[in-house]
């Protein structure tokens, strides 16, 4: 997903607006931005607490900014910025952090960003995005550059297998169809499901959805997903985020405030930072349940 991004980016370098700011990573890749950009791209070093208020005054002067690190180095590190300068004045500040969940597995439990989007909805006025293919970021970029308030992008890997054609963008997407449970995955963990999925008969298959904008106050399930919910009494909802502030969480509230009655819900979570353990990003998936043998065996049982 990076390498579109900054192809995308590339595209809006002509707006004399547009400024990039990287905590001092993206080097292989970010060099046709920068040299697109030229003074509009800053290296703001390993300084991220300032390359968020700097960000920010150059937005309150009409300039519209983005910021660029690996995820924890977006959120948590600046979020006492992200919290005054950005969200509490509404500046549409573009956070992009690179490697949501266990993606930097490897980096230990310092790199994981497992409560980032759960984080940063708490503030007022932030929005998330969660892209789910590398197909989604045309329509994610441009909504985020137009946003009149602050944004978060959480950026992964396009996990689906080739011969998957996506859909067409949208906040809630079905991406799968069959006469069993509705599992509803939040961003590119959702495409991680979809060679096992097609293993079973149409009888016992999943429902399969995807969310990729939250909160979901302001991008509330589609008529389809609640009708299917309703007419299941259950639902998976599943995301590489600890429980606490997590969509699904969220999702079950929505789910009681509408009036629908469950028999069964099940969350499958990012369950801890650390593991005792270093590895990689489906061995950290798979020690929290959150790989595709655990979630067919949720799913079918469900």
């Amino acid at each position: 997903m990076r390498q579109r991004l900054c192809e995308l980016l590339i595209e809006r370098a002509n707006d004399p607006k547009f400024v990039f700011l990287t905590g001092d990573v993206g080097f292989g890749l970010l060099e046709p931005l920068r040299d697109a950009l030229g003074e509009r791209f800053i290296n703001a070093g390993v300084a991220e607490q300032n390359m968020v208020g700097v960000a920010a005054g150059m937005s309150a002067k009409g300039l519209e900014a983005w910021v660029y690190s690996i995820a924890p180095f977006v959120y948590a590190r600046p979020f006492e910025q992200i919290r005054n300068d950005l969200a509490f004045h509404g500046l549409p500040v573009k956070l992009v952090g690179n490697g949501g969940g266990y993606a930097y597995g490897m980096q230990g439990p310092t790199h994981h960003a497992i409560e980032d989007y759960g984080v940063l909805l708490t503030l007022p006025t932030m929005s998330a995005f969660i892209p789910v293919f590398d197909a989604d970021l045309g329509v994610v970029v441009d909504r985020a550059g137009s946003s009149s308030t602050p944004v978060y992008i959480r950026l992964g890997r396009d996990e689906r297998p080739e011969s998957f054609d996506p859909p067409t963008y949208a906040p809630w997407r079905q991406l799968t169809d069959g006469g069993g449970s509705v599992v509803v995955v939040a961003g590119p963990l959702a495409g991680t499901y979809l060679a096992d999925l097609a293993t079973l008969p149409e009888v016992d298959r999943p429902k399969l959805w995807a969310v990729s904008e939250l909160p979901i106050e302001r991008n509330p399930p589609p008529a389809d997903l609640l009708d299917q919910i309703e007419a299941s009494g259950a639902v998976v909802a599943v995301e590489e985020h600890v429980r606490q502030g997590g969509f699904g969480v969220d999702l079950l509230a929505h789910l009681i405030d509408t009036g629908i009655t469950l028999r069964a819900f099940q969350h499958l979570h990012a369950r801890q930072h650390n593991y005792g353990r270093y590895g990689s990003q489906s061995y950290l998936r798979r020690l929290s349940g959150l790989d595709p043998t655990s979630l067919l065996a949720i799913a079918t049982d469900c």
